[in-house]
């Protein structure tokens, strides 16, 4: 494996200038590195003393070609030299591996829940006096952080970075699940699924990973090297009801809850101390998001939840819900509500999407086409006030993008929140 010594040897083109391509850039020129080039589709201006001036000829004299995560090479315009060049595409999480002095990794993927895992996991490590470190695609550029060689470092990877990754190689690393989602980028479900399980391919057998129980035999097919372990939903919920936190001990976190368990002994964290240390977490914004309790109705801000498997945990997991659906649905995404129907009064839909999703609900559950969410929210209080029942739960779970309406689900759930605080004090 290459090392930080070497770096000064090889060349670079950093392609994609986003977070992480000038996170990249930063780090390139922290440790010395002065042998790079940048290409950018749409940027022309930035780091123009670095720019390439004949793309072709870069992509064929460079050792590697530090790739943007967002980048799809079915849809960039220079899609055809990216393929061609393919073998000499990492990310910047390959550059972690490649420059690693003895700190320990802990990495998480899955459709689902990463996020969440990841701040969960960071807490309960500090808590129990790791020195810890988080990043990734949960928000810090990965090659911002610094490193010292006694931390345990946490990165939230995507299927983007995973695909093209040629050296991550996690001593801890975590599958949570895998559903449909980003299928438009990585052109089917097989090649999905196949990032996913690029976390595991470079493990040694002193390395463990952590994978559902669910895809243990996708696993198994692999031949893989790593040191298998099934989380037990089992022996989570024997202690489950001792962590006094409301947020944790709701069921929608119990996959989440099982693989950090499972983490914590691996960590050799007791379980009297796992317990003590999750009483002070604190959840996530957009996550199933419990922001607002008046009187009879209870307002949950779901607006992470961008495909319906998201969804599904929420609609599963809650009563007597008034549920606000609609954006940009993924591809081949299809609503199930087998079930969970039961747990639903009506949907509310929104976005310009509105064709799909009536499609999708029609014959099964109640519903009303109400455009955006301002509509959604003043129709589901009047709603409420008609239907006089004990229990209320407003649940903005979009079940979708927000592209249509929103520049992202932070916008997104930081407007339903701001409007039902408006109507909540109107109505109730």
């Amino acid at each position: 494996m290459l090392s930080i010594n070497n770096f000064n040897e090889l060349s670079f083109l950093v392609y994609g200038l986003g977070l992480s391509g000038k996170s990249t850039i930063k780090f390139f020129k922290k440790n010395n590195i002065k042998n790079y080039k940048v290409w950018d589709d749409k940027i022309k201006n930035l780091y123009s003393s670095n720019r390439s001036k004949n793309l072709e000829k870069t992509f064929k004299e460079v050792d590697f070609i530090v790739l943007s995560p967002g980048i799809s090479l079915k849809k960039s315009k220079n899609k055809k030299k990216l393929v061609k060049y393919k073998h000499k595409i990492i990310t910047d999480l390959d550059l972690v591996f490649l420059l690693n002095k003895f700190f320990k990794t802990i990495v998480v993927t899955g459709s689902n829940g990463k996020s969440t895992t990841c701040k969960i996991l960071h807490h309960l490590l500090k808590k129990n006096n790791f020195k810890v470190q988080l990043g990734g695609n949960i928000g810090t550029p990965i090659l911002d952080l610094d490193i010292k060689s006694e931390d345990y470092l946490i990165i939230e990877a995507s299927s983007f970075q995973l695909s093209h990754s040629k050296f991550i190689c996690p001593d801890y690393g975590v599958l949570l699940n895998i559903s449909n989602d980003h299928l438009d980028w990585h052109g089917n479900i097989h090649h999905y699924i196949d990032s996913k399980f690029k976390l595991f391919k470079f493990q040694k057998k002193k390395q463990f990973a952590i994978v559902n129980k669910n895809l243990k035999n996708q696993y198994k097919l692999k031949n893989l090297s790593g040191t298998l372990v099934i989380p037990s939903i089992k022996k989570y919920k024997q202690i489950k009801n001792k962590i006094k936190n409301s947020y944790l001990n709701s069921d929608i976190n119990d996959e989440n809850m099982t693989n950090i368990f499972e983490l914590s002994k691996l960590l050799k964290i007791t379980k009297k101390s796992f317990i003590k240390s999750l009483k002070s977490f604190v959840g996530l914004p957009h996550r199933y998001e419990i922001f607002l309790k008046k009187k009879n109705c209870t307002f949950i801000n779901d607006s992470k939840a961008t495909s319906f498997q998201a969804t599904k945990f929420a609609l599963a997991n809650t009563k007597d819900i008034f549920w606000i659906v609609g954006g940009l649905p993924k591809k081949n995404d299809k609503i199930d509500l087998k079930n969970i129907k039961k747990n639903i009064v009506q949907a509310y839909i929104i976005g310009k999407n509105i064709k799909f999703f009536k499609t999708q609900l029609k014959k099964r559950i109640k519903f009303k086409v109400v455009w955006n969410i301002k509509n959604s929210v003043n129709q589901v209080l009047k709603d409420i006030k008609v239907l006089k029942k004990e229990k209320n739960t407003i649940l903005f779970s979009p079940a979708s993008a927000s592209y249509d309406q929103f520049p992202n689900f932070e916008k997104r759930g930081d407007k339903f929140k701001a409007l039902s605080k408006i109507y909540a004090r109107k109505f109730i």
